[in-house]
């Protein structure tokens, strides 16, 4: 599996070729440079590094200096790894230095696209899992819609369970959203058109993997 890193743009919608009104997510791909490859022999696996917007020497350490340097790059704000073996365009070994560029997508494959959601902090029951409540106010209750309820016996075990759901930190962590369709791609301003949402708010990093082979889809 193999892909790039893009920003996420906003939404917008277009229409299909039966008028369907199709709600899509607008994706910033900037040129993305490999900065290390990895080998099965050397690393214990394969994969490559890729390096994604310019970013000033003075701002970078001198270890990624010399990472940049090794690969005949300047230094980039944002890298991503992707295992597997991968082979460029026209089937050839990769190496370092190399551009990769929207031009390895096609329209109406799928993609699957990870982003860092929305952090919603501390947050209860209903909101996290999606609880129902306690139920009715009636009977003397008061304050308790929106209450997790029981959470354990009191004799046995005397305790309560690990990993039970209750309220606590949302949001904030990297999901993954497979299958979206490739609506369109503008290759004079970078950008793809991915139906349906993605992670993550404005301005934030994706990933979009490409999947084992290219499936036309029509919408």
């Amino acid at each position: 599996m193999f892909g790039l890193m893009g920003i996420h743009f906003g939404m917008t919608s277009i229409f299909s070729k039966n008028g369907e009104n199709i709600p899509c997510t607008i994706v910033k791909i900037y040129p993305c440079y490999i900065v290390q490859i990895k080998n099965l022999e050397k690393d214990g696996y394969s994969s490559i590094q890729l390096g994604m917007i310019n970013k000033k020497k003075k701002h970078t350490t001198k270890a990624l200096q010399g990472h940049f340097k090794k690969a005949g790059i300047t230094p980039k704000k944002q890298l991503m790894e992707f295992r597997g073996k991968i082979l460029n365009s026209s089937k050839e070994e990769i190496k370092m230095g190399d551009l990769i560029d929207i031009n390895i997508f096609s329209e109406g494959e799928l993609v699957d696209v990870k982003g860092k959601t929305k952090g919603k902090g501390f947050q209860g029951v209903v909101k996290r899992h999606g609880f129902s409540g306690v139920g009715e106010s009636s009977h003397g209750q008061h304050n308790r819609l929106r209450s997790p309820g029981s959470v354990g016996a009191g004799s046995d075990p005397s305790r309560v369970f690990k990993g039970k759901k209750m309220g606590g930190r949302m949001g904030g962590c990297y999901m993954t959203v497979k299958n979206l369709i490739l609506l369109k791609i503008d290759l004079d301003n970078n950008v793809l058109l991915l139906k349906g949402s993605v992670p993550g708010n404005k301005n934030s990093y994706l990933i979009i993997k490409k999947k084992n082979g290219v499936r036309n889809i029509r919408y």
